[in-house]
């Protein structure tokens, strides 16, 4: 979950502005959304020209920009993005609605999530499509996406009857020892573009079941899906007669951005991005003591012992390294393997690689289709280039696909160090590099010496290896895995990662925490007033 620009500093803002002003089309633009092979974008409530801010009515005065498809290159429609003063008066309205929302029950805050999970589950099929035509992601896996935040609301409706603190033994007699939990206020979430439906459900679904409202900035290349997504929050509010401004949103650059990091009247910010921008945001959050909830980069591994069963490895390693055209935070970015299974793994692998099924995301049969950007493909192609002169060793892919859109070959490296620049640092397209290991503590050293850590995986048959992996000594990563993939966690546990990749946590396990403050509360219901510690004030 990378390559969202919350500052204008460094590079990555510049790249970003380039891309925008190659999206900013000029009058007279043809737009997919008015061909008719692509009218199913209006059953979602989308038009060719849309307003990307949402603060109790929809009204935006900034720029229009184009959502471009990364399959051909073409504009979508035009979403027109928010200004600071738009983004001022969301969060006005947001905390107004919060004056409402606060003082319904839970349960009934539950019954409100599970409308929205219902409300997207009658359109899910529309809204996985719109993914595959706006983000590039293949059919299915924008379809899963949309399950996911179904799921989130169901596993938060459960939430709503359940979360709460505890009644602790109190050492004065007559006295209650409470553990309390409240909602905080505005929430805020930014997400990035490579999950612009999930990660915002993870947050939002928690959060309003908390008693939260939200106001959300989705990332500026994806809007159709922040729009689309947004009215169907507010079709359920309005049916429920909430106010509507429960869940805001601004859809706009890095302006609005960094107005939320700085912002004291957002108690919680949530954001998705890479690590160098989320360092950023955390620190600005944190010059107001304000709460940062930061989900950012993964270097994550795959470690195949000589145990391991290798169809499961292969299968496995196939989707993690090259679905989502590289673009999960999840991603596996190195495949570490015992020197005695090494040959085998790697002839499987580039076999394997060479009958992935490329082409448009939304065909049938498809497995792997663009990267979601121009400024991936320039990513992957310098990537390339520092690979071959550090001398690795391209064993498949390695080049840019000569047709329309942004599309690149999934591609398998080996011939470098475990601890090279470029095997350590993270990059967010679909370039896996191999390594060798002669024991599993040699490749745990190599799992964890990465600054990052987010995922990780262990093959093996041997139960003493996995509760070593997973113990103290084992991977220092948030998401263990054994004989699964790095990607693909399930709802009902927390997600998040280690070190650079910020330390949040979201969606299921104590999760919700994190939305909520805690207050220890004692209570005298007696006619004395001793003192704790057994102090005498006399």
């Amino acid at each position: 979950m990378w390559r969202i620009t919350l500052l204008r500093t460094g590079k990555t803002a510049v790249n970003l502005k380039h891309l925008f002003q190659a999206r900013r089309m000029a009058s007279g633009t043809k737009y997919l959304i008015d061909d008719p092979n692509y009218a199913w974008l209006k059953e979602l409530d989308l038009q060719t020209e849309n307003e990307g801010v949402f603060h109790g009515q929809w009204q935006a005065n900034g720029e229009y920009v184009d959502s471009v498809c990364p399959t051909n290159g073409q504009p979508i429609a035009r979403v027109r993005q928010g200004t600071v003063e738009d983004y001022n008066k969301a969060i006005v309205n947001c905390q107004e609605a919060w004056q409402t929302f606060a003082e319904v029950p839970g349960p009934h805050r539950g019954e409100i999530v599970r409308q929205i999970g219902h409300a997207l589950r009658a359109k899910k099929h529309l809204l996985g499509k719109l993914e595959a035509l706006e983000v590039g992601k293949i059919l299915p896996e924008g379809e899963g996406e949309v399950q996911e935040f179904i799921d989130v609301c169901d596993y938060a409706v459960g939430l709503s009857r359940m979360f709460g603190g505890k009644v602790l033994p109190s050492e004065r007699p007559g006295h209650a020892l409470l553990e309390n939990w409240n909602p905080l206020g505005v929430v805020g979430i930014i997400t990035a573009f490579n999950f612009p439906v999930a990660v915002y459900g993870w947050n939002a679904s928690i959060a309003l079941t908390c008693g939260n409202t939200v106001l959300w900035k989705g990332a500026p290349s994806t809007p159709l899906s922040s729009v689309a997504i947004q009215k169907i929050m507010v079709s359920v509010l309005e049916a429920n007669n909430l106010p509507p401004a429960v869940c805001s949103m601004v859809s706009a650059g890095a302006d609005v951005g960094t107005a939320m990091a700085k912002d004291e009247r957002m108690p919680l910010l949530s954001f998705t991005g890479s690590t160098p921008v989320g360092q950023k945001v955390g620190v600005m959050v944190q010059e107001r003591f304000g709460k940062s909830l930061l989900e950012l980069g993964g270097n994550n591994a795959i470690i195949v012992l000589e145990d391991a069963d290798l169809d499961m490895v292969v299968t496995s390693a196939l989707f993690a390294c090259a679905g989502t055209a590289g673009q999960r935070c999840t991603t596996t970015r190195r495949v570490i393997l015992h020197e005695s299974v090494y040959d085998e793994v790697v002839s499987r692998l580039k076999k394997a690689y060479g009958q992935i099924r490329i082409g448009d995301p939304m065909e049938d049969g498809t497995l792997y289709g663009p990267l979601h950007s121009q400024q991936g493909v320039d990513l992957y192609t310098k990537t390339i280039a520092d690979i071959k002169a550090a001398g690795g060793c391209i064993e498949c892919g390695g080049n840019v696909i000569q047709r329309p859109g942004f599309f690149v070959e999934p591609t398998l490296v080996s011939g470098l160090a475990h601890d090279s620049d470029i095997v350590t640092s993270e990059n967010f397209v679909p370039i896996t590099y191999l390594l060798k290991t002669s024991s599993l503590d040699e490749a745990i050293g190599m799992n964890n010496e990465v600054k990052q850590g987010l995922s990780s995986s262990l093959f093996t048959k041997d139960v003493s290896r996995v509760f070593k992996w997973l113990g103290p000594k084992g991977s220092d990563c948030g998401i263990i895995n054994v004989n699964i993939p790095t990607s693909g966690a399930e709802i009902g546990g927390a997600f998040g990662g280690e070190k650079h990749t910020g330390g949040g946590r979201e969606s299921g396990s104590d999760s919700w925490k994190q939305y909520m403050r805690r207050s220890t509360c004692t209570i005298n219901y007696s006619k004395e007033l001793p003192l704790s510690q057994g102090i005498k004030f006399e």
